[in-house]
């Protein structure tokens, strides 16, 4: 199922900060760091299904009375770059969580794993009394 992310730009809030990081004496007194805002629960471009979704896997992350997202970008010096940089990483967030996720087919061991798993437990079983000999090995003989 492909499914269709429309441009949230028009419903994102945008706030910016002084950033830190490199940048001369520039950084001192320009605000270059963006935070975008978006509320995931008032959209209205994104379905109810895609909203639930969204505020299921994104629980832990959401502000704002659990219903907003912040991204915030400071990557570069450029107020403008960095406005760009947090709306494409809000739109890549949204589009990678709303990817179907695909089941998982349950499997059996191949016969190989199975032999290789059992040699490798002989080995370790055969180094840890190795072990166990030497620490009760008397060394004044």
């Amino acid at each position: 199922m492909e499914h269709e992310i429309p441009d949230l730009t028009s419903e994102c809030a945008f706030a910016t900060v002084r950033s830190s990081g490199p940048g001369g004496q520039n950084v001192n007194k320009t605000e270059t760091k963006v935070e975008l805002r978006f509320n995931i629960s008032k959209s209205k471009l994104l379905t109810e299904s895609q909203k639930s979704i969204l505020i299921r896997k994104l629980s832990d992350k959401l502000v704002d009375d659990n219903s907003s997202i912040l991204i915030t970008s400071q990557e570069s010096r450029s107020q403008l770059r960095n406005k760009k940089l947090c709306i494409q990483k809000l739109h890549e967030l949204i589009y990678f969580l709303l990817e179907p996720e695909i089941p998982r087919k349950v499997t059996k061991p191949t016969k190989a794993s199975k032999e290789k798993r059992i040699i490798e437990k002989k080995l370790s079983g055969e180094i840890k009394t190795m072990r166990g000999n030497l620490k009760n090995k008397d060394w004044d003989e």
